[in-house]
């Protein structure tokens, strides 16, 4: 249903009173950990421009996590503002076992594996503590060490089961230690994505409340939807792709997952780094067809961990990802144990706004058309991009109980502000990460006309050019209905000089069509 009304006088009820400040498309999330000490140093982070605290559960005891997502918390009331949390689980960690000495290589030396936690003499084949490594090698697979610092090729397996001996050869020169991380690019591993450790933490983190889960190693869909299950509803669920077999299963994985951050680190080991920027590419492309919202992440402001700048190339790396249109750039090191926390999130923010101040910017995220499914939901997502065209608008907002109204409209990258109101704080909290949405907790409307009241009094807040403007609404009747999405509405101050009445047209489940992003 659209309709064209006056706008309602501003409400006074919200239950957030946000401050104006810059509007971003692009959001940024930032990992907490030694360099976050205190409260107050979250709240600057969050003041520069953080919007979603990234807890790496790969460091730190439960106890750290959960004081740091108390500073979360606590800088929401301080800010006035959602922030979310998202929870990183660490995967199954692959490496090389206890060695009686470093093992030095040469461009050619040979030597064996087998499956074990530590040699007895220094003689003794090189022990990997993973059965399912050794079981799952071939003739000519890789293994990579220590973050690609050395690369053995697996030449005869001899052997059965426990007994297995993998003869591999080393194709550069170096220094093999003990406990060194392990990368099988060529491998699709007998294990789950979840570990003991990671169940554990994953019931630590829900009991907490965090919103996103990310889940490290994902090799096919199948391992999320085993996450699903265990959550339950209760966060929403990213997928991170960081093996050749999650880039190869990419359209089933992110089908069943509701995020995706491309995680360079460990992609960029199992992949040759010339063929890293294109799947990247292809990634965050896929995602934003689908819908999912999508996170760069990895190294991309990494000289800031010591430096207080970063490097042309990072800044340009930052500005690919934002003309790309990806929905969140990602600080790692940067913020969690560098020396420049707080400048690198203002750095990110102002490579961010720079951008999107570029009308190529639009021109070049346009090039990827949202796919439409055939409901209203998406019919009034594709209609909002329309209008917004047409129509200046000062702001569109999605009255929204589950969020799915913000993420199809956001979907269509309207070039209009983003305004998610939603009566559910957990709601709010997992919209910090969509592309442009500026997520606001609000009471439960009573009806259209309060919530048009409720809408009034977000954009007066929010948006710096009101006068004489109208925005649009998108909401769902009736209310609270989880993806009834069935009306957009435009409000406009003129209507109240130049009385036009309503003006109605019902999208009828037998009566409507989608073409071109138009209704």
């Amino acid at each position: 249903m659209l309709t064209i009304q006056a706008a309602a006088p501003a409400s006074q009820e919200l239950t957030q009173r946000l401050p104006l400040r810059p509007w971003r498309g692009t959001k940024i999330v930032a990992t907490l950990g030694p360099a976050s000490r205190s409260f107050a140093d979250v709240v600057a982070l969050a003041r520069a421009g953080v919007d979603v605290f990234r807890l790496n559960f790969s460091h730190g005891s439960h106890a750290d996590h959960q004081l740091r997502l108390q500073w979360v918390r606590d800088a929401e009331t301080e800010l006035d503002r959602p922030l979310g949390a998202l929870l990183d689980l660490q995967g199954p960690k692959l490496r090389v076992g206890r060695l009686i000495e470093p093992i030095e290589l040469q461009r050619g030396t040979e030597l064996d594996l087998v499956f074990g936690s530590h040699q007895t003499l220094a003689s003794d084949p090189v022990p990997v503590p993973h059965e399912e490594v050794i079981r799952s090698l071939a003739v000519g697979h890789q293994l990579l060490v220590d973050d690609g610092k050395l690369r053995l090729t697996v030449l005869s397996i001899k052997g059965d089961g426990a007994s297995t001996r993998v003869r591999v050869r080393s194709e550069v020169a170096g220094r093999l230690l003990e406990r060194k991380g392990l990368n099988l690019p060529d491998s699709v591993l007998p294990m789950p994505a979840l570990t003991p450790k990671d169940i554990e933490d994953l019931a630590f983190g829900l009991a907490l409340g965090v919103d996103w889960i990310a889940l490290s190693f994902v090799q096919t869909a199948v391992d999320v939807v085993q996450l699903r299950e265990l959550v339950q509803g209760r966060a929403g669920l990213i997928s991170k792709i960081e093996k050749p077999s999650a880039v190869e299963h990419l359209p089933a994985i992110l089908e069943a997952s509701d995020a995706v951050m491309i995680a360079r680190g460990d992609l960029g080991v199992e992949l040759p780094p010339e063929d890293v920027p294109s799947v990247q590419r292809r990634i965050a492309q896929l995602a934003r067809e689908m819908g999912k919202p999508v996170i760069v992440a990895t190294q991309m402001l990494e000289s800031m961990t010591g430096s207080s700048s970063p490097t042309r190339a990072e800044a340009s790396d930052v500005a690919t990802a934002v003309y790309d249109g990806v929905d969140a750039v990602m600080l790692s090191a940067e913020s969690a144990s560098g020396c420049y926390p707080i400048e690198a999130v203002s750095m990110m923010a102002r490579i961010i706004e720079r951008v999107e101040s570029d009308p190529r910017q639009q021109r070049l995220m346009a090039s990827v058309t949202a796919r439409t499914q055939a409901n209203a939901t998406d019919a009034i997502g594709a209609a909002v991009r329309v209008v917004a065209q047409t129509v200046p608008l000062s702001a569109t907002v999605t009255y929204t109980s589950s969020g799915v109204s913000a993420l199809r409209v956001a979907h269509e990258r309207p070039l209009t502000p983003l305004i998610g109101l939603t009566p559910n704080t957990s709601t709010a909290r997992r919209l910090t990460l969509v592309w442009g949405v500026r997520p606001v907790v609000s009471r439960d409307a009573a009806d259209v006309d309060d919530m048009v009241a409720l809408a009034t009094s977000a954009v007066n807040r929010l948006c710096a050019d009101t006068a004489n403007r109208a925005f649009a609404i998108v909401a769902g009747m009736p209310f609270g209905t989880p993806g009834a999405t069935n009306m957009l509405r435009l409000v406009t101050p003129m209507m109240a000089a130049h009385p036009l009445g309503e003006y109605e047209v019902m999208l009828r489940k037998d009566y409507w069509a989608i073409r071109d992003n138009a209704v």
